[in-house]
């Protein structure tokens, strides 16, 4: 069964970020789109909560020491 596809914004609904964040993942390549509908991209759910923990993982880790 294949998941649905919601739209950016639904998607940072449902992590707590902006849409502007996720339009950030996908440049920063944490997130890619998985469909669209006119202009506007759409998104796995699973997908949206995968790029959150990586964000997350990679803003919570500890940095060596220089």
């Amino acid at each position: 069964m294949t998941s649905p596809l919601i739209t950016a914004e639904l998607a940072a609904d449902e992590v707590g970020v902006t849409p502007a964040t996720i339009r950030k993942w996908v440049q920063r390549g944490h997130l890619r789109p998985a469909g669209s509908e006119g202009r506007r991209r759409l998104y796995r759910l699973e997908d949206v909560f995968a790029a959150e923990r990586a964000t997350h993982y990679a803003r919570t880790r500890p940095h060596p020491p220089p």
